[in-house]
């Protein structure tokens, strides 16, 4: 059974960064890719990055494009999400997760084990 566990999310204003990091253990981390979800209220679950096991490989929305980065430190097992210029529409929680293939996938079904969510809270 994989735990993962969120942090450094809280309230920033418009323009500003954070880092968010997610701490897994209980798996084979480096065998599975790594994802970035959020969830604004009232609004589905929605992907935002994904990180193929190795590392090689990245993925983003398009909305985040240019000024989120994944990455991940498969010795520390930890994923990162770096969030620059951020904008009012990105507030959300956000939650990491594990999935269940090697590569970096965009699918929300491809990921099987979630943490329980950090909020970004980004003012205008």
């Amino acid at each position: 059974q994989v735990q993962l566990i969120e942090s450094g999310g809280g309230l920033v204003q418009a323009g500003d960064s954070l880092t968010l990091s997610c701490a897994a253990s209980g798996r084979t981390f480096s065998t599975y890719a790594m994802g970035w979800f959020r969830q604004a209220p009232g609004k589905e679950r929605e992907f935002v990055a994904a990180i193929r096991y190795s590392g090689g490989t990245t993925r983003y929305t398009d909305s985040v494009k240019g000024r989120f980065t994944i990455s991940r430190d498969n010795a520390k097992n930890t994923v990162y999400l770096q969030m620059n210029s951020l904008k009012p529409e990105d507030t959300a929680i956000y939650y990491c997760a594990v999935g269940r293939v090697s590569f970096a996938s965009t699918s929300i079904a491809d990921f099987g084990s979630w943490g329980q969510g950090t909020q970004v809270t980004v003012s205008s």
